[in-house]
């Protein structure tokens, strides 16, 4: 075997993915997440990324799956992402095969993993859930639009905004203002904070960046550090009801070449809820262009007045039903 293969098993090879592999994990991608896929714009980086180990397997030399495990929480715990399998060899249990030997493989180099996260985005059944712990459900509220329609679109979203949000008088969470968390060492004192998770009912007690399940711990921060993640936070107080993020907005194959913009919700309170899209919107304005997908990540409680919130404009609409966001766990 070569020196960046790791094993051999079922026919397969299984090795180290490296930069020169990224052509044929791109041609197993065509289908991926209905072109949602964010493989095509992470790759690279994922070949350098700290404690990230991407395997692909190989039948006769073809590339024909790929699986990706990255190990946080002290080392304690792999989060794996990426799977995927060629559509010739879908259904005849391959991804099984290669999440079989990624497990093994991550045990071995990472001797202190205990526990596998993951995150999806469809409903597998009951008898895979069986084989997990369901730490949570998120909803999703997805958006399509042109970039040149987003200015109108926040725009009449802010006529909508009930007009005792702009009034600290009226007592309600609603005329709480929402602000910028720019800071590092102010973001890990909100974070750490020993209450949040159940202030703001975070999804197993973790935040969810971009499908990453992050547990609230130290260790974890250097990883959201990194992402130019934008951060806004109910600020009234220094016990918080909301809070808010975004990954900047990324290029998917999607209608043949789009871009993707997440924008996570931590709440459960809508009046913030509304203020908090209205913010991240207007902050990516600048940094997007063409066709762009929103994806709307928040507690089930508040899904459905988002989506009254979003209703009305011409062109920039709800392009897919309520969906939702499993994160599972089980030992490994």
């Amino acid at each position: 075997m070569n020196s960046h293969c790791v094993g051999e098993s079922d026919g397969l090879t299984f090795c180290l993915a490296r930069p020169v592999d990224y052509d044929d994990v791109m041609a197993i991608s065509q289908d991926i997440y209905s072109g949602n896929d964010y493989l095509p714009h992470r790759y690279h980086s994922w070949m350098t990324e700290p404690g990230r180990v991407v395997i692909i397997a190989r039948r006769d030399g073809k590339l024909v799956a790929l699986e990706s495990g990255l190990v946080v929480d002290g080392g304690e715990t792999v989060i794996v992402e990426g799977l995927r399998v060629c559509p010739n060899e879908r259904g005849r249990g391959l991804a099984g095969v290669i999440q079989k030997f990624v497990d093994g493989y991550i045990k071995k180099v990472y001797p202190n993993v205990k526990t596998k996260r993951l995150t999806r985005g469809d409903d597998p059944g009951p008898e895979k859930l069986r084989k997990f712990t369901l730490l949570a459900r998120r909803a999703i509220l997805s958006l399509l639009g042109n970039s040149v329609d987003f200015n109108s679109f926040v725009s009449g979203l802010n006529e909508k905004l009930d007009p005792s949000d702009g009034n600290p008088s009226d007592g309600s969470n609603s005329s709480r203002p929402l602000v910028p968390i720019k800071d590092f060492d102010a973001l890990k004192a909100l974070l750490l904070d020993s209450d949040l998770s159940s202030r703001l009912q975070l999804p197993g007690g973790a935040i969810i960046q971009d499908w990453e399940p992050l547990k609230l711990m130290e260790s974890n921060l250097h990883i959201l550090a990194k992402q130019n993640l934008t951060w806004f936070v109910d600020g009234s107080c220094g016990k918080p009801l909301f809070m808010s993020l975004h990954t900047p907005p990324y290029p998917i194959p999607f209608n043949g070449g789009s871009l993707r913009f997440n924008i996570d919700l931590y709440g459960t309170d809508t009046s913030l809820a509304k203020k908090a899209l209205i913010a991240h919107l207007d902050s990516a304005k600048s940094e997007i262009q063409g066709i762009v997908v929103v994806h709307i990540y928040m507690h089930q409680a508040i899904w459905e007045d988002l989506k009254q919130f979003c209703v009305g404009h011409d062109t920039v609409k709800q392009f897919r039903d309520y969906w939702e966001q499993l994160l599972l766990e089980r030992e490994l």
